[in-house]
């Protein structure tokens, strides 16, 4: 009862194509597969180690930390003019 069997697939395909008809299976087969595979990358994005994330934090802090230097330096240098 659970499985697939080649009749059910015939079936579930001739339904298919009576509700879409032949030339819009192409673009639903095409849009499927895209959503499959942005599904399949977002879950991708989601296994990331939660190390890498502070790590990647702890970077952008210092790289502002280092522009705010640089900006307080350009200021003075630009006032004592």
């Amino acid at each position: 009862m659970g499985e697939f069997s080649v009749t059910h697939l015939l079936l579930l395909g001739l339904i298919f194509l009576v509700f879409f008809g032949p030339s819009r299976l192409p673009q639903l087969g095409s849009s499927l597969g895209k959503a499959i595979r942005g599904f399949k990358q977002g879950l991708n994005e989601i296994d990331v180690d939660p190390k890498d994330i502070k790590d990647t934090h702890q970077q952008v802090q210092h790289q502002q930390q280092n522009q705010q230097v640089h900006q307080t330096q350009s200021q003075k240098e630009t006032h004592n003019s």
